[in-house]
């Protein structure tokens, strides 16, 4: 299985080590992984001038998102991990949403049936994550992604995760929120191995 990881995080620290967390987990499983983070990247906003809808050949930014548009298409799993700002996401993971329009211009349902899960880490235990989570599985949702959770009891909506502002730091002592990652990552795994089997046998979810 093939899982693409995206930090949308402009600072290096708890969102780099959240996402390469749930990677090696995944990596331990066998999966081929990549990996993609924001920070340092020069990034521009959609700015809806749809020369990607009229063209059909990509976006008309010429930027850091190109290696992250051949990994979206490439997997067959994807992770999105984010700080929350505002309690939401940050302004660098929604703007790569909104540049995710490109490939869906070429090809409206290159997303379809594949795994999303969502990170979201907080410099406070209740900072945003659960709505930040929210916002990722609409993402999936409307690109005909499968969103997984991490299931009742303990993990819910996905990977809540606090930092106490203190980065890697503060993410790699946060016992209670690396537990929603392994939770939420053995059932992403699992549901993707599913998809890949009813996919072998011939099955169809139409």
């Amino acid at each position: 299985m093939k899982v693409f990881g995206i930090s949308g995080s402009p600072r290096a620290g708890g969102t780099d080590y959240a996402i390469n967390y749930a990677l090696g987990l995944l990596n331990e499983r066998g999966c081929e992984t990549r990996y993609f983070s924001v920070r340092g990247k020069e990034i521009k906003f959609c700015i809806h001038c749809d020369y990607c809808m009229k063209n059909k050949v990509g976006c008309v930014h010429k930027d850091a998102l190109i290696e992250y548009y051949e990994n979206m298409v490439w997997a067959d799993g994807i992770i999105f991990g984010t700080p929350c700002y505002q309690g939401t996401l940050s302004g660098q993971t929604k703007t790569i949403m909104d540049r995710c329009r490109a490939i869906l211009a070429k090809d409206p349902l290159v997303l379809k049936g594949k795994t999303g899960m969502g990170l979201a880490i907080g410099g406070d235990r209740n900072g945003g994550q659960e709505i930040a989570l929210q916002m990722i599985h609409n993402f999936f949702i409307i690109n005909e992604m499968t969103p997984v959770g991490g299931g009742s009891f303990g993990a819910n909506l996905g990977g809540t995760l606090w930092s106490h502002d203190h980065g890697r730091e503060g993410i790699s002592a946060d016992e209670d929120g690396l537990k929603t990652v392994r939770k939420t990552t053995k059932r992403f795994y699992d549901l993707m191995i599913k998809m890949r089997l009813q996919v072998q046998g011939g099955g169809s979810d139409s």
